[in-house]
C-alpha cells in the first residue's frame, strides 16, 4: 500500500481485511486531498460508487421481498405504470439485478438536463430512463448496467414509498448501527467536512472544483446526490460490519434479524447459468482483481473511484479496498494492475 502511494497508483486509501469475525488487519495510507495535504485516516469517509449497487439498492431489493412487496419475477411494467406499453416493460426485477436486462451500460444523462432548474431534473432523468430503448433482448445476454439500477432505484421508491437512501437507513443501516454508511443529500444539506473526514476525489472540468463530499458519478450528482447506481458513502470499518453481518446471515446467523439467512443465501447464489449473483458481482474466470486465491464461493464489486470489496463466503474472508484512484483524474488507471496484486498478497499471508 505504501509502496502503490509512492507509485502514484492512487494518493490515499484504507486497507481492511477480515477473517471469520476477526479484523486481521486496518490500516490507512496516503492523503486524502493531495491540494490540501489532509492525510487518509482509518476512519475516512469514501465515495463508494458502484459499491451503491449491492451495498444499497440490492440490500433493499431483498428487504422489499422479505416483506411481500416485491418480487424478482414482477415487471417494470406491472411496477411503475409509466413503463407500461414501452419495450422495457417487460424486464424483470431480476434481469435488473443480474444485469441481464437488455439496456445499455450507461447514457450521459446529466448532459442533457444539467441546465434545468433542479426541482425539476428528477422528474426529466426519469423520463429519459421511460425512453431508454433495449440493446439486447432481456434476459438473453449479461452486459453490466448503471441504467438498470437507476431504474430499481425507481422501483425501490415505489413499492416502498421513500425515498432510496431513507428507505436502506431505516430498515438496513440503523438498525444494525451502521452510522457510517449514507447519502449525501445535495439538495438539502450541505456537508459541514473536516479537514480528511472525505476523501476528494477528481477536478470537474464542469463543475468546476475538486469533489469533495458530493457524489462523483455525474448522473447521481444530477439528481441531487441519491440514485441506485451511485450516491452511498461510507468508511472501510462499516463497509467491513456490514459485510460480516452478511456473511454471518449467509452461514445460518441471524445476527440481529435485519435479513433472513435464505434470502442471503438466494441472492449469493447464482441462478440458471446466469454470469453473476443478484446485485453481487463474482470473480472473473481470467485475470480477476481479487487475485488467484479466493474461492469459487465468493462475490464482491468494484467502484469506479477506486473502491471495492471481495468476500469469500467458503473461506469467511472479506477485503475491503477503498482508495482515492480517480483525484484528481480519472486517467489514472494503474489500480487496475495493482488490486489483483494486493488481494493475492493479502490471501498468501493469512
Amino acid at each position: 500500500m505504501k509502496t502503490a502511494v509512492t507509485d502514484g497508483v492512487f494518493p490515499g486509501g484504507v486497507l481492511l481485511v477480515s477473517q471469520k469475525r476477526e479484523i486481521l488487519f486496518h490500516e490507512a495510507y496516503g492523503k486524502a486531498d493531495i491540494f490540501s495535504g489532509s492525510q487518509i485516516m482509518v476512519n475516512t469517509v469514501f465515495d463508494l460508487a458502484s459499491l451503491t449497487k449491492p451495498l444499497a439498492t440490492t440490500l433493499a431489493v431483498m428487504k422489499l421481498e422479505e416483506q411481500h412487496k416485491l418480487t424478482l419475477e414482477q415487471t417494470l411494467g406491472e411496477i411503475i405504470d409509466r413503463f407500461r406499453g414501452r419495450e422495457t416493460a417487460g424486464i424483470t426485477v431480476r434481469q435488473l439485478l443480474s444485469h441481464t436486462s437488455g439496456l445499455p451500460a450507461y447514457k450521459p444523462y446529466f448532459e442533457r438536463i444539467r441546465s434545468i432548474p433542479e426541482h425539476n431534473r428528477k422528474k426529466e432523468f426519469r423520463e429519459l430512463l421511460v425512453r431508454e430503448e433495449l440493446i439486447n433482448p432481456a434476459g438473453q445476454k449479461t452486459l453490466y448496467s448503471d441504467i438498470g439500477f437507476m431504474m430499481l432505484c425507481w422501483i425501490v421508491e415505489t413499492v416502498s414509498g421513500k425515498r432510496l437512501d431513507h428507505f436502506v437507513r431505516d430498515e438496513i443501516y440503523e438498525p444494525s448501527s451502521l452510522q457510517e454508511l449514507f447519502f449525501v443529500d445535495l439538495m438539502e444539506q450541505k456537508v459541514q467536512e473536516t479537514p480528511g473526514q472525505f476523501a476528494a476525489t477528481e477536478k470537474c472540468p464542469w463543475r468546476k472544483k475538486v469533489i469533495t463530499g458530493e457524489v462523483h458519478d455525474d448522473n447521481a450528482f444530477i439528481v441531487g446526490g441519491i440514485d441506485g447506481h451511485a450516491g452511498l458513502f461510507g468508511t472501510a470499518r462499516e463497509v467491513g460490519r456490514l459485510l460480516l453481518m452478511l456473511q454471518g446471515l449467509f452461514h445460518g446467523h441471524p445476527e440481529n434479524g435485519i435479513l433472513a439467512p435464505k434470502t442471503i443465501r438466494k441472492y449469493f447464489t447464482k441462478y440458471k447459468g446466469d454470469a453473476r449473483v443478484l446485485g453481487f458481482d463474482t470473480p472473473d474466470p481470467v485475470d480477476s482483481s481479487c487475485g488467484h486465491y479466493f474461492s469459487p464461493k465468493t462475490i464482491g464489486h468494484l467502484g469506479f473511484t477506486g473502491t471495492s470489496f471481495w468476500m469469500d463466503l467458503e473461506k469467511e474472508v472479506n477485503v475491503i479496498l477503498l482508495t482515492n484512484r480517480i483525484h484528481p483524474t480519472r486517467e489514472n488507471v494503474r489500480i487496475r494492475a495493482f488490486r489483483p496484486i494486493i488481494h493475492d498478497m493479502v490471501m498468501k499471508n493469512i
